[in-house]
């Protein structure tokens, strides 16, 4: 988050605290504040599942999701969905304990 942002996401909170500004427009500027994350690539979900040490077939069980997308996504064809990006960026992040 660039510094003039997050000065302004913090005087948001502050004005929040005090009555200043409703729930929702709060809401809308904790979402304005949330860094873009770039999209998945294939590569990334490889190096994701092999990071973790597992199969196609565990990581696809563990995300809820067919082998078939797994091997889908790995290989160019088809991209992650939005919560799918989500949960992969989380396993990158903390790792398969963040889920199971």
């Amino acid at each position: 988050m660039s510094e003039i942002l997050n000065i302004a996401h913090e005087m948001a909170k502050d004005l929040f605290k005090v009555g200043a500004m409703d729930e929702i427009t709060m809401r809308e500027m904790d979402k304005l504040c949330l860094t873009p994350k770039p999209p998945i690539q294939a590569e990334d979900v490889r190096r994701i599942r092999s990071e973790s040490h597992v199969s196609q077939a565990v990581f696809a069980a563990i995300l809820g999701i067919g082998k078939t997308t797994v091997q889908q996504w790995e290989q160019g064809q088809k991209k992650p969905s939005g919560p799918a990006q989500r949960l992969l960026d989380l396993i990158d992040r903390k790792g398969l304990a963040a889920l199971v």
